[in-house]
């Protein structure tokens, strides 16, 4: 079985004990527990620690699975900006739109801060993101609406940096943080 198991391929049993995993760490991740320890996450599950690595064989696997969704909703967001005739409001847009899934799903945070994926799916999604977010970026360079040097890898982890930026100043700051990444993106 691969690191990213789907839950239609499994028994009914086995997917009701992956999906009681996931909520339980969903909730602890929600919760801002400094750690998401297997461990952690099997007592609230009510399962043994042996079946949470069953399903997960490491944090990040589980970490991956929990932001799958959001990813997922991320890179369908980066083609819509990447196809936005206006670039300048299709990059904008971007910006905010992965601002905001950050923001509501920690666990994305923490994959796209991680420079190598475990699961399969999240290297193909990763791959589309980063696509879809060179295209966006060579409209801009063309059009003169960001700084010649900008790359896909460099908006991720700005991105990811400004996240950390809402999370730690409030979120009231959010807009007022994206408009100073906005500026700064600038030639």
């Amino acid at each position: 079985m691969s690191p990213t198991t789907n839950a239609e391929s499994l028994r009914a049993d086995s997917a009701r004990v992956r999906a009681r995993m996931l909520a339980a760490a969903r909730d602890r991740m929600a919760a801002g527990g400094p750690d998401l320890s297997m461990n952690a996450v099997a007592k609230a599950a009510g399962v043994g620690v042996g079946t949470v690595y069953r399903h997960f064989p490491t944090r990040q696997v589980l970490l991956e699975s929990l932001a799958a969704q959001s990813l997922e909703t991320l890179v369908a967001d980066a083609v819509a900006a990447s196809r936005e005739p206006d670039v300048g409001t299709g990059l904008a847009a971007l910006l905010r739109v992965g601002l905001r899934i950050q923001l509501s799903d920690p666990a994305l945070a923490e994959v796209l801060a991680t420079a190598d994926a475990a699961c399969d799916e999240t290297v193909d999604l990763s791959r589309d993101l980063a696509a879809a977010i060179a295209t966006l970026l060579d409209r801009a360079r063309a059009e003169g609406v960001i700084r010649p040097d900008l790359t896909a890898d460099d908006l991720r982890r700005l991105l990811c940096g400004l996240q950390h930026a809402v999370r730690i100043g409030g979120t009231d700051d959010a807009d007022r943080y994206l408009d100073i990444q906005l500026a700064g993106l600038r030639p």
